[in-house]
């Protein structure tokens, strides 16, 4: 309340008229925070002064009876702070001469900009939209760079960031893996990771077999030897729970939990082979059995994508099946009623004009996008929860 403040006034040593303070005598300063006569040493008044670098006043003011008086040469008080530490005039855009540019406020001689500006001095505008950025910028949690770092135009500057310019604990996109999480005691120059029994991606521990536990410190009991656990788990697959799950004491978890798409002894059914990119199974002409689509009668494809019969002139279909170049197919295929089949021999080849080559798509464990996505013209497009170049980091919080 207004009779609150002007008592809180009265308990110092002025009066304030008209916005400005007249101060009793023996008092001096915008507030009247300085007495005239000091009963401190000037050797415990200036230790009274010093910020945590020992500077007196950071050097940008003086020291008056154990309290900072800043400089203010040109009478706009951008030199503030108990130890005069903040220093404004660091935000004055050199061009405009404004504080920020104009697009942003200035704290303690640091700017910080409104959406859609970056730069030390809020100086750079970025080319998309401020919803876009932070689009951009959303973790799966739904938080903009996982409170972990800054939004800059749709990128995001982890606050952790290695000096010699790799990545720090805490790295990804959207900054959502933090390496701390997998370390028994955190301790910075440490590489205790997942305690010596597994590997730390994204903030979460893959324990080796025999291990379990938030940081696999937890010996788990088996019969089996390591190498007759892994053949059970193997079956015939090229690898342990076809590369899509793990295996414990010979049985296989398959991943991602709780999703019923990837199931079998050994992982070896993943029904999200059926779908395309928009998740449509089978392109709706057919059903998902163990990974591999059944066709209703009258279409064919590995995602049942192409009718049988066809109501174009093969002129029609040739001219739709042609890309910029005017070759067919990229001469790695055959047309189909305007859609092109790429040839079967060579596995690598897709896209709608057999232009794209699958090997450009980055592997892990053997398998292309880790069998965790598609390939889509040499990049892999990751199924929901997994993210990385070759869709080998699971971002979900459950993990068997």
């Amino acid at each position: 309340s207004l009779l609150a403040a002007m008592e809180t006034f009265n308990k110092g040593y002025g009066k304030c008229d008209c916005g400005r303070c007249k101060c009793d005598e023996g008092w001096f300063g915008d507030a009247c925070q300085y007495p005239t006569n000091c009963d401190l040493t000037k050797k415990k008044s200036n230790q009274m002064c010093k910020n945590s670098q020992d500077i007196i006043c950071s050097n940008a003011g003086t020291c008056h009876c154990g309290r900072c008086k800043c400089d203010n040469s040109d009478g706009n008080g951008l030199v503030y702070g108990k130890f005069c530490e903040c220093d404004d005039r660091e935000c004055i855009d050199d061009e405009t001469e404004e504080i920020c540019g104009g697009h942003g406020k200035c704290y303690c001689g640091n700017c910080y900009c409104q959406a859609g500006w970056h730069g030390d001095k809020c100086e750079f505008q970025c080319d998309i939209t401020p919803w876009e950025s932070k689009r951009r910028c959303t973790s799966p949690d739904g938080k903009v760079c996982s409170n972990r770092g800054i939004c800059v135009c749709g990128e995001c500057s982890c606050h952790d960031v290695d000096p010699t310019g790799d990545w720090g604990d805490i790295h990804g996109d959207t900054c959502e893996c933090d390496e701390r999480d997998c370390r028994a005691v955190y301790d910075r120059y440490s590489d205790d990771f997942c305690s010596g029994h597994g590997q730390c991606n994204c903030g979460r521990c893959d324990c080796k077999v025999g291990w379990y536990g938030k940081k696999c410190e937890h010996p788990r009991s088996c019969p089996l030897s390591t190498e007759e656990s892994i053949r059970k788990c193997q079956g015939s697959a090229t690898l342990p729970c076809s590369g899509r799950g793990k295996c414990e004491c010979g049985k296989c978890t398959c991943y991602p939990p709780g999703d019923s798409k990837v199931y079998g002894k050994t992982c070896e059914c993943d029904d999200r082979r059926c779908e395309d990119l928009d998740g449509v199974v089978c392109g709706g002409h057919g059903t998902c059995s163990c990974g591999r689509c059944v066709c209703e009668k009258g279409w064919f494809g590995t995602l049942c994508q192409h009718p049988r019969k066809c109501n174009l002139t093969e002129e029609q279909s040739n001219s739709l099946c042609e890309s910029a170049d005017g070759i067919l197919c990229s001469g790695k295929g055959s047309c189909h009623c305007g859609k092109c089949l790429c040839s079967a021999e060579e596995w690598y080849i897709s896209g709608e004009f057999c232009d794209c080559d699958d090997r450009d798509c980055d592997k892990h464990d053997g398998l292309i996008c880790t069998g965790n996505g598609i390939c889509s013209c040499g990049n892999c497009e990751c199924w929901d929860g997994w993210n990385g170049n070759a869709c080998e980091i699971w971002l979900g919080t459950e993990y068997p």
